[in-house]
């Protein structure tokens, strides 16, 4: 990425430390370090600061970044990004409709079986979680939207209903993972008489 190297440049020609960019851009100076090292990336306010701080446009000092921010989600990533969310879908399914039937042909084996469906779908949910934060999909979003003439109140709205849709989503997960544990326990208080 260029970002890192745009900065260095920029601050160079101002003459400032990274301690006093840092100050100028309400960061610490680790964070200046991290960017100028491209070990962590600005996220869409920052870059707006540095673009005001450096007096220059967003796409000078993004240059040639947003191009490689839209190729970073490869092929590849999206199928099996795909692929996990179908998996976990089913396995959500599977969590819900089979303790029962589970429990009442297979015994203590099928409430085993339900065990093994239920850690196969926390895996999996833990595995697209993984990718969604290793891809950094909600930054570089925001950052291509911007670059594509969106107002910043739309990308900050926008991020918003989203991350509300995620909560909503892990709170119907939540629901569901103690729906489907309190079926169990009544399965098998019935059973057990």
């Amino acid at each position: 990425m260029e970002i890192g190297n745009q900065i260095k440049k920029h601050r160079g020609r101002l003459k400032w430390s990274q301690e006093q960019l840092a100050e100028k851009a309400y960061v610490s100076r680790q964070t200046i370090s991290n960017w100028e090292n491209d070990k962590s990336y600005p996220d869409i306010h920052s870059l707006l600061i540095l673009g005001k701080l450096f007096n220059i446009s967003l796409d000078e000092l993004v240059k040639g970044d947003v191009e490689a921010m839209k190729n970073e989600i490869n092929k590849n990533d999206v199928k099996k990004f795909n692929s996990l969310a179908w998996i976990l879908t089913g396995m959500y399914i599977l969590m819900v409709v089979s303790p029962l039937p589970l429990v009442k042909y297979l015994g203590w084996i099928g409430g085993a079986i339900w065990g093994a469906i239920a850690a196969v779908a926390i895996i999996t949910a833990i595995k697209v979680e993984k990718m969604k934060k290793e891809n950094n999909i909600q930054t570089y979003k925001e950052i291509s939207a911007f670059m594509e003439g969106k107002p910043l109140d739309e990308i900050s709205a926008d991020r918003l209903k989203k991350a509300n849709r995620t909560a909503m989503k892990f709170m119907y997960g939540i629901i569901s993972a103690v729906a489907a544990l309190t079926v169990c326990a009544a399965i098998a208080y019935f059973m057990s008489k």
